[in-house]
């Protein structure tokens, strides 16, 4: 009995498939109703055009940039512009003084004046951090001891109304301490803060310098005419946290996109309410209330990641981030971390500030006498490096005038796209022509399979423009045409897979499951060999070369799908359609133009064999002998045969040697037939 088989469903499949290529069009139609999304990709800077400006670096001490600066500065803009969701800009270096930004199509003026301002970066110190909750507006801050006291003089500072913004300190993921080079270490990590009394900060927030304003505010709260007329420090929250920065804090929602925006940090003296963000650029779901400026980025000399140094001298698991302050902003790094040392959380946190949005706040932990830094917490490899590299384009002492705004024609423009194109078609007329001609009829499932792909690579494409600001561009333009080649390849691996199968006297069902079998491995195999290869390239390249590695690993995706849900689906259904099923000449089945000699299809699926026609001159005719193919295994010895039919043959067989031996000639020495010799 032969083993039973799983019940194929190609319509199913081609359902599924039908719902795959229309999701992106769906996607593209709600966007265009509901927000800016087009029905043809945004084309790229190549092949549209765009906006180009041109800026000249202006160092803030006086002396000319290096081309360090240049390079670092160049890669602040290019962050900037990634950041915008802008794809395809060319940020490059002219005459070595100025830098050229050619961002596609026109460019808003936010983008614009997010590409020309200066990278700023501050310390400033935490007066208020708290996690971010847009469904449920929090209220303590308001009742926060060190707050101003006219917010709510009936307020009593209690321990637990200072609980809920300490409960998660989300701030203190990393703790500033001494550098190797320090006299001084410490083993305090972000969790030390955790496990501190959150009223600790209301009882002394300012220890270090005169306390009495605060304890007073704290303790019995007067009203906002009575407040301190002079802040205490820069940590002095009752004097920092007025009404309108209170009424800024309760209103900022850092869960949405337009607070992470960034900008230039507002007046250095003043209270600077603000959002976090990770090491990507991505919301932390933090906010804060932070004090004045009490350290400039430009401060910074240098800083670096790496796995930290054991006081033995040994290399540990944690990654720490390193930073080193010039001699002035040492003396100002002692002077903060003296005063936040003897702070509780979040009041011992510093945060350092770029572009107007918080990237870390350390807590401290103790005195750092020598401007030497270090920052640990829960780093990885590329979280470290990430801060590190921030800090460096942070503390980078330059600013930038706009030369020249101004729109800029494509520079391969219309000509170029539309020879692209014709490229395309002649090589996908070549693939059609080449296919009616070597398949025949079969060869419109290659053209059919073609038209599907290049519809879900629109619609894919179309969606990405829209969503993720993808840009077409001549680069990406050539990746597709050569994706033609590789789907076909794919068909022409599939079909020769069933006509082989059918040269060993299948019919045309068993032959397309046998020859997908075998097909789909080759077809996988090479498929992903182009798709590593279109990764690889992708990441190690730059500029338009990353178009091309993106839409050849896309359309290599692309022809996995059409091929399994619908070039295989479609081959199952034609090989139940007598057309295909007998072999018509028109159908490129043919059993005559497979190269099977004295082969022909009798109908009902049987194949007739043996020499017809072709016999030669005075031969004898042999017999036909009619089969009928079945998949392998049905027969029970794998031969295509049923049980009958191979005892048919085998009687035929024998009846053809015994004629044989009798028409053979007498052997003139013995007088016997060569038979009979055999038998003696």
């Amino acid at each position: 009995m032969a083993p039973p088989t799983r019940r194929r469903r190609p319509v199913r499949t081609l359902i599924t498939l039908v719902v795959i290529v229309l999701l992106p069009f769906i996607a593209v139609f709600i966007g265009t109703k509901t927000s800016d999304a087009t029905w043809t990709p945004k084309l790229a800077l190549d092949l549209e055009g765009g906006t180009q400006i041109i800026l000249t670096p202006v160092t803030t001490d006086g002396r000319e940039p290096t081309s360090e600066d240049i390079t670092q500065a160049i890669n602040v803009i290019r962050q900037r512009v990634d950041g915008s969701g802008v794809a395809e800009a060319e940020i490059s270096s002219q005459g070595g003084n100025n830098i050229v930004v050619a961002i596609p199509g026109k460019a808003s003026e936010e983008t614009i004046a997010a590409v020309s301002r200066s990278s700023h970066m501050e310390f400033r110190p935490v007066l208020v951090e708290e996690v971010a909750v847009p469904a449920q507006p929090t209220t303590e801050p308001s009742v926060d001891p060190s707050a101003d006291p006219s917010t709510d003089p009936d307020a009593e500072p209690t321990g637990e109304a200072e609980e809920e913004p300490t409960a998660e300190p989300t701030s203190a993921d990393a703790t500033v301490e001494p550098a190797p080079t320090s006299s001084t270490d410490t083993t305090a990590d972000a969790t030390d803060d955790e496990s501190a009394p959150a009223v600790a900060a209301t009882a002394e927030p300012t220890q270090d310098a005169t306390a009495e304003p605060t304890q007073d505010a704290t303790e019995e709260p007067t009203p906002a005419a009575t407040a301190p007329s002079e802040p205490s420090s820069a940590s002095d929250a009752a004097y920092w946290i007025t009404d309108e920065i209170q009424a800024q804090y309760d209103a900022l929602d850092c869960t949405d996109p337009a607070s992470l925006a960034g900008g230039i940090s507002g007046d250095p003296d003043k209270a600077f309410v603000t959002c976090g963000v990770d090491s990507e650029g991505n919301a932390s779901m933090l906010k804060y209330i932070l004090g004045p400026v009490e350290i400039d980025g430009s401060e910074i000399s240098s800083a670096g990641s790496g796995l930290e140094t054991l006081a033995n001298g040994a290399i540990g698991s944690r990654w720490i981030v390193n930073m080193e302050f010039t001699s002035t902003g040492g003396k100002q790094f002692a002077d903060v971390t003296t005063r936040l040392a003897s702070l509780s959380t979040p009041l011992n946190q510093f945060a350092m500030v770029l572009d107007g949005l918080v990237i870390s706040a350390p807590s401290v932990d103790e005195t750092i006498p020598n401007g030497k830094a270090q920052i640990s917490g829960s780093f990885n490899q590329t979280t470290a490096a990430s801060l590190a590299n921030r800090l460096n384009f942070g503390s980078l002492p330059l600013n930038f005038e706009v030369q020249s705004e101004q729109q800029i024609s494509a520079t391969l423009g219309t000509e170029q796209l539309q020879k692209g194109l014709l490229a395309g078609v002649i090589g996908l007329l070549l693939v059609v022509l080449y296919s009616l001609i070597q398949y025949r009829a079969l060869g419109l499932l290659t053209v059919a399979s073609l038209l599907i792909a290049a519809t879900l690579t629109f619609g894919v494409i179309a969606m990405l423009s829209w969503t993720q600001g993808y840009r077409l561009s001549l680069p990406g333009v050539a990746g597709l045409i050569v994706a033609i080649g590789i789907t076909a390849d794919s068909f022409i691996v599939y079909f020769e897979r069933i006509r082989d199968e059918l040269r060993e006297g299948r019919t045309l069902g068993a032959a397309v499951e046998r020859g997908w079998a075998r097909a789909r491995r080759t077809i996988l195999a090479s498929d992903a060999v182009n798709l590593i290869a279109a990764i690889v390239l992708y990441f190690l390249a730059v500029g338009g070369v990353r178009g091309f590695a993106f839409t050849l690993g896309l359309t290599t995706v692309i022809d996995v799908i059409v091929v399994f849900l619908f070039t295989h689906p479609m081959m199952e259904l034609l090989a139940k359609t007598r057309f295909f099923n007998e072999g018509h000449p028109a159908s490129g089945l043919d059993p005559r133009r497979l190269g099977v000699p004295g082969t022909r299809y009798v109908g009902r699926g049987k194949v007739a064999m043996g020499r017809r026609e072709d016999t030669e001159p005075g031969e004898a005719p042999v017999a036909a002998e009619v089969r009928t193919p079945v998949a392998s295994g049905v027969g029970g010895r794998g031969d295509g045969l049923t049980i009958a039919q191979r005892k048919a043959a085998q009687r035929a067989a024998q009846q053809r040697s015994t004629q044989d031996a009798a028409d053979a000639p007498i052997d003139d020495a013995t007088g016997d037939s060569p038979a009979e010799g055999s038998e003696r």
